[in-house]
């Protein structure tokens, strides 16, 4: 049994000890253990895998086992990590460990939330560690229908529309997915849905890639927030609870743009080289669409929503130019992101929690009255724009630089102005920081609300971050030399399809 299985296990026994839990007391508890256990472990296999790689094992994948699950169709759980996959398992580990303080104080039903909350978890953490489709498909599910109770039931403003929303949009790209499998599957010629053995076959003809390649990028790519896909996300984003947001918009998000490229462009290689081009205009259409969007609200998580939209964008745009730097930069922005964007969700949810409204055009002086928050929301505001020692400088940074790599005229007219979105980060971000923090209060009745700064619960949340962000842009070799390898194989194997075919 390999090591993988534990990111399954122990948010199952977490599970377990939740369901017998008292009292709040004893709810904190287990999510403190649990989510602990889980960050401890996700920083072990990381150091494994760099020890691994520097002892000059080349195996694709670490830490494999499979088992038949059920034969009539070859389904395995079958597990395994590369580079990519373990540095998603982090980021994944650090936001359910940052999400459970930003939650310590959630009301009501903690328990019921928590149970919830953990079962998302576990569905996210299954999907990075699986190599068989069946088994990815699976936890895929897993991941998404907690949030229609999550978001329907503790979220707030109009949130019976919202959950409904997101859950719809999200199962009619799960609909698109079983039958792009499906499709993979039985042209492939294989024996199995081991996405590395069908990848190795080379079998699927062309014309059949054409086919369902769109089936299974826009499958993932609605998940990933690919235009004209994306509406469910600000919504979804405006009306779940903190932590929910933390995970959705951290991690949930980077399910789509991990799936685009692990299943979509790995097992259908011409087709994405031959089709690339209509998904380069839908993802540039993201990038300035999402920055412009988020500059004419006024609603603090809309603003973040449609900032993720661009973000995200940032991912499918960079995976589809094809070369070793920007597919790096689309990993590292997945990491960069999820980091930058909880911490948002996470400042935002305790403002909010204090202020009773995320409408910009209410709030003013926060700084004088909310310091620690409001020297964090300055922070992940100057991460996110981009500034150099942050994550996000060097995640894009990468990005631009690598798909201008490409010598085609039309991938480098994209990225031009695809590069126009960092200016709109800039103008929003800094309008927001600037309205919020520093002016003073434009309406007598919120004078009226007594403002707190954070409580030590909420700080040690939103410090877990500052670091992350801070220490992934101050030292980012690490990520990158880990991503590096994972990104390389299959990336190989896309060029190698297309040295066959010629």
């Amino acid at each position: 049994m390999s090591v993988l299985t534990l990111f399954v296990v122990i948010p199952a026994l977490m599970l377990l000890g939740l369901w017998i839990a008292r009292n709040d007391n004893q709810v904190r508890g287990v999510m403190v253990a649990g989510a602990s256990c889980l960050l401890a472990l996700s920083i072990w296999l990381t150091i494994d895998f760099i020890q691994a790689r520097a002892g000059g094992d080349t195996s694709e994948m670490l830490h494999t086992y499979a088992i038949d699950w059920f034969k009539p169709l070859n389904i395995q759980y079958a597990v395994g990590v590369d580079g990519i996959s373990v540095v998603m398992l982090l980021l994944s580990s650090i936001i359910v460990f940052t999400g459970t303080f930003a939650s310590w104080q959630l009301q009501p039903m903690k328990k019921e939330y928590f149970l919830w909350f953990t079962l998302l978890s576990t569905g996210v953490f299954g999907f990075f560690i699986s190599v068989d489709m069946f088994t990815m498909f699976m936890f895929y599910e897993v991941a998404l229908i907690p949030m229609y109770l999550l978001i329907g039931v503790w979220g707030s403003g109009n949130k019976e529309y919202s959950a409904m929303k997101l859950t719809l949009m999200l199962m009619g790209g799960s609909a698109l997915l079983i039958l792009g499998i499906l499709g993979i599957y039985f042209f492939s010629g294989a024996t199995t849905m081991n996405v590395n053995e069908i990848a190795a076959l080379h079998n699927i003809p062309e014309n059949i890639q054409k086919i369902f390649f769109p089936f299974i990028f826009i499958g993932f790519g609605v998940l990933g927030a690919l235009f004209p896909f994306h509406t469910w996300s600000p919504d979804g984003h405006a009306s779940a609870p903190t932590a929910v947001s933390m995970l959705h918009a951290g991690v949930l998000m980077k399910l789509g743009g991990y799936g685009c490229f692990r299943v979509a462009m790995y097992l259908l290689p011409d087709a994405a080289r031959e089709l690339a081009w209509i998904f380069l205009i839908l993802t540039t259409i993201s990038v300035v669409y999402g920055a412009l969007s988020a500059c004419v609200q006024t609603d603090l998580k809309y603003i973040n929503a449609y900032s993720s939209v661009s973000h995200c964008g940032l991912v499918l745009f960079a995976l589809l130019m094809m070369t070793q730097t920007s597919c790096t930069g689309a990993i590292l922005q997945m990491l960069s992101h999820g980091l930058m964007t909880a911490l948002f969700f996470a400042l935002i949810g305790m403002i909010y929690g204090r202020a009773h409204t995320r409408d910009v055009r209410f709030l003013g002086g926060l700084m004088k009255v909310m310091p620690f928050l409001a020297v964090g929301y300055v922070i992940a505001g100057l991460a996110n724009l981009g500034l150099p020692g942050f994550s996000g400088f060097i995640a894009e940074m990468t990005i631009f630089v690598g798909s201008f790599e490409n010598a085609d005229t039309f991938r480098r007219v994209c990225t031009i102005i695809a590069c126009c979105s960092i200016v709109v980060t800039a103008v929003y971000i800094l309008r927001v920081v600037g309205k919020i923090l520093f002016q003073k209060l434009q309406y007598p009745h919120m004078e009226s609300v007594k403002l707190t700064d954070a409580t030590w619960d909420e700080r040690v949340a939103v410090i877990c971050l500052i670091a992350c962000v801070a220490g992934l842009g101050c030292f980012p070799m690490w990520a990158s030399h880990v991503i590096d390898s994972g990104v390389g194989s299959i990336l190989s194997n896309i060029l190698a399809a297309g040295m066959s075919g010629m």
